[in-house]
């Protein structure tokens, strides 16, 4: 098939590649799968366009920890938005055929909204070590300044990383055009490459990368949230439990789904016994249930968001 061509040496970066294919032999399939897709992405832009415009249009949620989950919605709007259309094209058109430059464009984007939401989970997770273990001190360390720094440091760091990890690509000669995911990614772009090209660097690049952000977030994670759990073993007021209970177990359950799909999708490319299923389904849960989970996770769990939208309503009626 012309997925699988060997290309010459000097290929050029117009060349169009062929993802996975999506398995919709039948239109009983591909109706289903339409309405599935266009249902999700719609619900993903619109939950998370609530939280967003509740925490912007809201004075009393311009606090840190809120200023700090708006990168969220902001980063799952772009990992949809990067996902969902071609999908989309791909169901109606059972077309799976994408240009180089879009492939290198998506996988750019999806890569870039698993980072963001890594590093601002640990923000977040920063914000409320500060919070709940040193409440006292919580206003002169989570100051504008501060919180206008790690932003700063999530998005910038987010680019120089990703940023760098594509660049690299385009040096990579490719001999193959057949994608072995249903979307754009790091890993299947790689298996695109010549024999004859040189992947050791991306490839330790891409090793580093996994520890660092997979790793680094989780030691944040695990280091801020056992001193959580030992101020409420310690603690003698409920008051302090119920607030760190409610605060942790929605920010937790945020981080573990990112965090486990993206370990097991990452994992399954470099096992090679790996079962593809199981590496394509990790793929796709990774940009579907974070950017659903996340605006449901934090918009219900947080009263103050819950207020701030109802009061955005009644202000549009009006």
């Amino acid at each position: 098939s012309s997925s699988s061509v060997v290309m010459s040496e000097n290929t050029s970066l117009d060349n169009f590649l062929t993802l996975e294919e999506l398995g919709l032999h039948s239109s009983s399939a591909q109706y289903p799968a339409f309405i599935f897709a266009i249902l999700m992405y719609t619900l993903i832009l619109i939950f998370n366009s609530m939280v967003l415009l509740s925490i912007v249009t809201s004075k009393t949620l311009h606090k840190p920890m809120f200023l700090l989950l708006c990168n969220l919605p902001i980063s799952d709007m772009v990992g949809a938005s990067a996902f969902f259309p071609h999908l989309v094209f791909g169901i109606i058109t059972k077309n799976r055929i994408i240009s180089y430059n879009s492939c290198m464009f998506q996988g750019f984007l999806i890569h870039f909204y698993g980072t963001a939401n890594l590093l601002t989970l640990s923000a977040m997770a920063y914000d409320r070590y500060i919070a709940i273990c040193s409440p006292l001190r919580y206003n002169s360390i989570m100051t504008m300044q501060t919180l206008v720094k790690l932003i700063i440091m999530i998005w910038f760091t987010n680019v120089g990383i990703i940023g760098t990890l594509f660049a690299l690509h385009v040096r990579l000669k490719i001999c193959r055009t057949k994608i072995v995911d249903l979307y754009c990614n790091n890993p299947s772009l790689l298996k695109l490459a010549c024999f004859s090209s040189n992947t050791m660097l991306i490839n330790y690049y891409g090793v580093f990368n996994i520890v660092l952000l997979q790793g680094g977030t989780l030691l944040v994670i695990m280091y801020t949230y056992m001193q959580i759990l030992r101020l409420c073993i310690m603690s003698k007021q409920t008051e302090v439990r119920s607030k760190a209970a409610q605060t942790c177990s929605s920010h937790l359950v945020s981080f573990l789904v990112l965090q486990i799909n993206t370990v097991i999708a990452l994992s399954a490319h470099r096992l090679t016994n790996a079962s593809s299923f199981l590496r394509r389904s990790m793929g796709v849960s990774v940009v579907i249930f974070p950017p659903f989970l996340d605006p449901i996770i934090y918009g219900l769990s947080s009263r103050e968001i819950k207020t701030a939208f109802f009061g955005l309503l009644k202000r549009n009626r009006k």
